[in-house]
């Protein structure tokens, strides 16, 4: 098993979590809607991976060699790291637990539920949850209740 896969494997176990490739080579792992993981699938991008740290782990990250703030976002404490061996494998995937509940927490009640939701019906559908553009069109509620009368 790649680490791509195992870090795959990993995000998708967590609870509530959705994946998705965007920006082309981009493997984004969401709870509620939010990312909380980005693979760059692009082996010779600059970050390979990138996720979110509190301030304090953060700092220390950046102390090693190949770690940064990770593009665009780095001022909100994400990190980027250039391979996925920059740390040791347990060591990721807690970085990676922490990312996911940093983001989690921030979400509102209401996220979290549908955030659930859509997770069960990819696993019961029999879905990956891979895609690269959303199915169908979306409505508001107002646009029904207009087409309904």
């Amino acid at each position: 098993m790649t680490a791509l896969d195992s870090i795959r494997e990993y995000c998708l176990s967590l609870p509530g979590t959705t994946e998705g490739i965007q920006w082309e080579d981009a493997l984004l792992f969401r709870v509620g809607g939010k990312i909380f993981v980005s693979v760059n699938l692009n082996p010779a991008g600059e970050d390979r991976i990138a996720f979110k740290c509190d301030p304090e782990t953060f700092a220390e990250l950046l102390e090693r060699e190949g770690a940064r703030p990770a593009a665009y976002v780095g001022r909100f404490q994400w990190i980027g790291l250039r391979d996925f061996n920059v740390v040791p494998a347990a060591e990721l995937r807690e970085l990676i637990r922490a990312s996911y509940d940093l983001v989690k927490a921030k979400l509102p009640k209401k996220k979290l539920t549908q955030s659930k939701a859509a997770a069960r019906r990819i696993k019961t559908s029999g879905e990956s949850g891979l895609q690269t553009k959303p199915k169908g069109k979306h409505r508001s509620r107002g646009s029904l209740k207009c087409k309904q009368q």
